[in-house]
């Protein structure tokens, strides 16, 4: 009798392909997405400089954190201490340059010139030293109907930042929005093969779940298709929303259409290595009054804690009031629980009783070894 199953192991290259099991490591907590006219080589700092004012003005210490954000008293001035030394030393750890939504449609040599103006914009921060870890465009759709526009933009975003330094710097990636139809991803996939041809790297991209009909095409051997170049999938909260029909006043993040969303996408990248985000919050504080930054940071909180729960660990930020809730709510996630995890890890190693009841099974481990390694890599 064979005592491995005929063509076992070419299912189980097949399964190793398709999910990796890399361990949990660092990935960016947000995404900060400015219009690419808009953009600039002292737009980092000013967004740093914006949210560091909110909380000097705001939140002057670690009570009026505990109240403002619901975090209990003894971590409280940890994250508000981290708060401070994120905003002053890395306010945004990935940038997005829009030439999509958030940019609008414009006459095609003046995007041209954005494109330029962006490329001269990324050259000064990355001569400065302050290009986030992660940045890079977001294009047009696909499903716009002009592919050359969204080709056109990043070919000379690419082309123009290798020309001006000589390469393209760690963190690159490309967001490619409202992926309709399946068969555009393959031929995203295609454009940066063409597109590194001329420079030798390597290009992957994000995709963006944003209507439902892309929801019925996720599926677990979705990235194994596209040779390794899919790295991330991002929830686009509006336009999904707007997709099935719900009301203005219920586009909102935490509403159940979202959760099931997300959930698809959880289903579908699980184990692959592929990223996911969640999307942002359309708002700001109404004025510089306290009661109204305040309104603002309560209800960004909110949504970040809901991301958070159903296992997003990466949301979009829209304003630079968006830092400082961001920052405060994950560090408070991972702080609230972080040494309870530990012991419990250390329980299991050591083969002891963690307490209180708790009977850890092998899954629950890994998780908590993953929570871990996440809450490492964030905290600052």
């Amino acid at each position: 009798m064979r005592a491995v199953p005929e063509g076992f192991e070419e299912v189980y290259r097949v399964q190793q392909a398709r999910y990796p099991a890399a361990e949990a490591g660092w990935q960016p907590v947000h995404t900060v997405y400015v219009p690419a006219d808009r953009f600039a080589a002292h737009t980092v700092a000013e967004w740093g400089d914006q949210a560091l004012s909110l909380v000097k003005s705001h939140l002057a210490g670690p009570g009026e954190l505990a109240e403002v954000f619901g975090v209990p008293a003894e971590i409280a001035g940890a994250v508000h201490a981290k708060v401070l030394r994120k905003l002053s030393s890395e306010p945004v750890e990935d940038l997005r340059v829009d030439f999509e939504d958030g940019y609008g449609v414009r006459p095609g040599p003046v995007e041209d010139g954005h494109v330029e103006q962006a490329v001269e914009a990324v050259a000064a921060l990355h001569a400065d030293g302050a290009l986030p870890r992660r940045w890079g465009p977001r294009v047009k759709s696909f499903a716009d109907g002009d592919p050359e526009r969204a080709v056109r933009t990043l070919d000379g975003f690419v082309s123009g930042v290798v020309a001006r330094i000589g390469r393209l710097p760690a963190g690159f990636t490309v967001t490619f929005p409202k992926v309709l139809m399946e068969e555009y991803l393959g031929q995203f996939a295609g454009v940066l093969a063409g597109i590194e041809a001329g420079f030798g790297g390597r290009l992957r991209f994000e995709m963006q779940v944003e209507a439902p009909q892309t929801l019925a095409f996720l599926r677990p051997g979705l990235a194994g298709t596209l040779g390794g170049r899919l790295a991330a999938a991002h929830f686009g909260v509006f336009d999904y929303t707007a997709a099935i029909g719900l009301p203005p006043q219920e586009q909102r993040l935490d509403h159940p259409a979202c959760d099931h969303a997300r959930h698809v996408m959880q289903t579908a990248f699980a184990g692959t290595g592929v990223e996911l985000s969640d999307g942002s919050l359309a708002a700001a504080p109404a004025s510089d009054l306290a009661r109204e930054v305040h309104a603002l940071w309560r209800r960004h909180a909110e949504t970040v804690r809901h991301s958070l729960r159903h296992g997003f660990y990466q949301g979009w930020d829209m304003h630079p009031s968006h830092l400082v809730s961001r920052f405060a709510t994950v560090y408070a996630f991972h702080l609230a629980r972080y040494e309870v995890y530990r012991e419990r890890v250390s329980a299991w190693e050591e083969r002891r009783e963690a307490g209180g009841g708790v009977m850890d099974e092998p899954a629950t481990i890994r998780t908590l070894v993953a929570a871990l390694r996440r809450a490492d890599a964030a905290l600052p």
